[in-house]
């Protein structure tokens, strides 16, 4: 009776290739879950304070609005509009790519939907001839410049959603013109008003202008994280520099 033969033992090819093709899948699965699901984005600028930060790592959700050409990579021209979703409602915060370089992705709230008539006088917000209330808090910390302590203003909207802004005194955004958004476009502010260049702007000034559906990415859910400027979690020497009063924080 003889023994049985030992299995052949694979080469140092067929090994590679099965690493690689594991790589693959899994990178594959990461794809198709940053496209369809969630995506996160690290907050660059102190544009939404003080409801979000510099710093903070906040994860976006794909499916609220459907999908569109910006929440592929690189946004390529595969189809035009959105596909299997809703438009974003008033007061959401939203990621969106800029129209004048698509690899950007920005982060404003909704203030005007299609049709809507947005104007902003002496810094108070009017959509459609009727201002959004909103209630003085006195002065605030601005964590990007501790020098500055701008006035905290909550505002309200008629379903109940609230957020805050700030305001820095008079700035060029305070007193415009009536801005009638077009169909299929949305009307985008930033929450440190007086120091956000949004839709209040067209593009060729630094502005956002009136930001098209299709360019939406999703819709900010949460801060997973956040961190000071050179802090990572990456970075376990810099940990004491996190900013651990911002995890999983929901964004409203």
């Amino acid at each position: 009776m003889t023994d049985a033969a030992d299995p052949p033992k694979p080469t140092l090819l067929a090994e590679t290739l099965d690493i690689l093709r594991t790589v693959a899948i899994a990178l594959g699965l990461t794809l198709v879950f940053r496209i369809v699901a969630w995506q996160p984005f690290t907050i660059p600028s102190s544009s939404m304070e003080p409801g979000l930060v510099t710093g903070d790592y906040i994860v976006v959700s794909k499916f609220a609005y459907g999908w569109s050409r910006a929440s592929f990579p690189f946004a390529p021209p595969l189809f035009e509009g959105r596909v299997l979703g809703n438009g974003p409602t008033r007061g959401e915060v939203v990621v969106f790519r800029s129209s004048v370089d698509p690899d950007k992705t920005l982060v404003k709230r909704v203030i005007g939907l299609p049709g809507d008539r947005v104007r902003v006088t002496g810094g108070v917000v009017s959509v459609n001839g009727v201002a959004i209330p909103r209630l003085a808090m006195g002065p605030a910390e601005d964590r990007d410049d501790p020098d500055v302590h701008p006035l905290r203003f909550d505002e309200r909207l008629p379903d109940g959603r609230t957020w805050a802004t700030f305001d820095r005194g008079q700035g060029p955004g305070d007193d415009t013109d009536v801005y009638v958004v077009p169909e299929g476009q949305y009307f985008m502010m930033g929450d440190n008003r007086d120091n956000s260049l949004d839709s209040r702007w067209p593009t060729a000034a630094g502005g956002v202008g009136f930001v098209a559906a299709q360019d939406i990415v999703g819709r900010a859910d949460m801060v997973l994280a956040s961190w000071h400027p050179g802090a990572g979690l990456l970075k376990p020497w810099t940990w004491l520099d996190l900013q651990w009063d911002r995890f999983f924080k929901q964004i409203g």
